[in-house]
C-alpha cells in the first residue's frame, strides 16, 4: 500500500529562494510541493485552500511576516507543521526553543532539509502555540464564506467576549474570533485596555469616561459605536489612560 507524499507549501518573498526550495523538496522522496506564496497574506490564503501538511516559511517578509503567519495558523483547527527558513539566526532561541517543529538557516542544505521535513511529517498537524518572543500581529486573519479576510489591528475598536467566542468590532464591521480574550490581552496589552471581564478597548480609540443616570461608568469611543460599560475595578485604569492621552 503506497503512502501519499506529504504536501508542502513554500513561502518566501524572494523567487530564487522559492525556486531552490522547490528543487530541493522535489528531489526528496515522500514530499511534494503543492503551492508557493510570496508574502504572508498569500500564504494564509494558500494554506486555507490547500491544507498542506508542512509549510516552509520565511521569517522576514514585507507586510505580514513569517512569525505573524505562524501565529495565525496556530489558531486554526486544521493546521500544518511549520518549518521556518531564514538567513538570520537571531530568532532561533527566543522564538523556537520550546515549540520548534523546524528551523533552517539559509542557504538550506539538502540533508538538513530532509531531516527537518521528516520530523515535521511525523509531527503532522501538530498544535502550534503562540510563538514566544514574537511581535504582536498587525492583522487579524478571519475566515469568511468566500475566503480569508485580513483586518488591520489598528482598525479594531474593541474585543468583546461571549462564552468561548470573541467578537472584534472594527471600522467597517465585525468578526468572530476563535481566540480567548486573555490571549488577545496578552498579545495586544499595550494597545488594548481591559475595561470589563468581557471587553478590551483600543487605547487609540478612547474618547471619554461618563456615568449614566444609574451611576454606571461608560466609556465612549472616537467612533460611531455604542458606549461600553466599565466595571468598577477597571475605572481607575481607564482614567489613568485618558489622563495620559490614551
Amino acid at each position: 500500500m503506497s503512502v501519499e507524499p506529504a504536501s508542502v507549501v513554500i513561502v518566501d518573498d524572494e523567487p530564487p529562494a522559492r525556486s531552490r526550495l522547490r528543487q530541493l523538496v522535489g528531489d526528496l522522496e515522500g514530499f511534494r510541493v503543492v503551492g508557493e506564496a510570496s508574502h504572508g497574506e498569500e500564504a494564509l490564503e494558500l494554506c486555507n485552500t490547500l491544507r498542506p501538511d508542512v509549510v516552509l516559511l520565511d521569517i522576514r517578509m514585507p507586510g505580514v511576516d513569517g512569525l505573524q503567519v505562524a501565529s495565525q495558523l496556530a489558531g486554526w483547527e486544521s493546521r500544518p507543521a511549520v518549518v521556518f527558513t531564514t538567513a538570520y539566526d537571531e530568532y532561533a532561541i527566543q522564538a523556537f526553543e520550546a515549540q520548534a517543529v523546524g528551523y533552517l538557516l539559509k542557504p538550506v542544505r539538502r540533508e538538513r532539509l530532509q531531516q527537518t521535513l521528516e520530523h515535521a511529517a511525523r509531527v503532522g498537524r501538530a498544535q502550534l502555540l503562540r510563538i514566544p518572543g514574537a511581535a504582536s500581529r498587525t492583522h487579524l486573519c478571519v475566515q469568511r464564506p468566500r475566503g480569508l479576510q485580513m483586518i488591520p489591528v489598528d482598525d479594531v475598536l474593541c474585543f468583546q467576549a461571549d462564552q468561548k467566542y470573541v467578537t472584534a468590532y472594527y471600522a467597517g464591521g465585525e468578526a468572530l474570533l476563535d481566540e480567548p480574550l486573555k490571549d488577545l490581552e496578552d498579545e495586544f496589552g499595550e494597545r488594548f485596555l481591559r475595561i470589563h471581564r468581557n471587553a478590551l478597548v483600543a487605547v487609540a480609540w478612547l474618547d471619554r469616561l461618563d456615568r449614566d443616570d444609574s451611576g454606571a461608568w461608560l466609556v465612549r469611543l472616537k467612533a460611531d459605536f455604542p458606549p461600553l460599560q466599565v466595571s468598577r475595578r477597571h475605572v481607575g485604569d481607564v482614567k489613568r489612560r485618558l489622563r495620559a492621552g490614551g
